[in-house]
């Protein structure tokens, strides 16, 4: 059980989406070590970049969390980096990679970039 689950978060790094996060951007990075080297300089950059995207649009919408509308657009942000890694995930040459599961009950994969069980 998460140490946060019966408080409200303090801080943005509190919250069990941004670990989430973390954890999958930590998890691509390793992945993607295992592409094919044809594809350092495009896919790899590209399913890095948007995958450690997704909590920089989180921590933002923390910060704006008092104004509604420009929360929603911060968490829909996050959402189109996390629907860009999963495209990149699904991406022939890297489909067929093992990618292991990740702690917390979340795994990558070819289905949905960053599948995670409820706590």
């Amino acid at each position: 059980m998460d140490n946060y689950s019966n408080n409200y978060a303090r801080d943005f790094r509190e919250l069990v989406v941004y670990r989430r996060q973390r954890e999958l951007a930590r998890e691509v990075f390793a992945v993607s070590k295992k592409f094919p080297r044809e594809e350092s300089r495009s896919l790899t950059d590209q399913i890095r970049r948007s995958s450690r995207s997704i909590g920089a649009q989180i921590a933002e919408a923390w910060a704006k969390r008092r104004y509604e509308k420009h929360f929603i657009s911060k968490l829909t942000d996050a959402d189109a980096e996390q629907r860009e890694t999963q495209h990149c995930i699904e991406t022939p040459p890297i489909a067929n990679i093992s990618r292991p599961n990740l702690p917390g009950g979340c795994s990558i994969s070819a289905s949905k970039s960053a599948a995670c069980s409820a706590p």
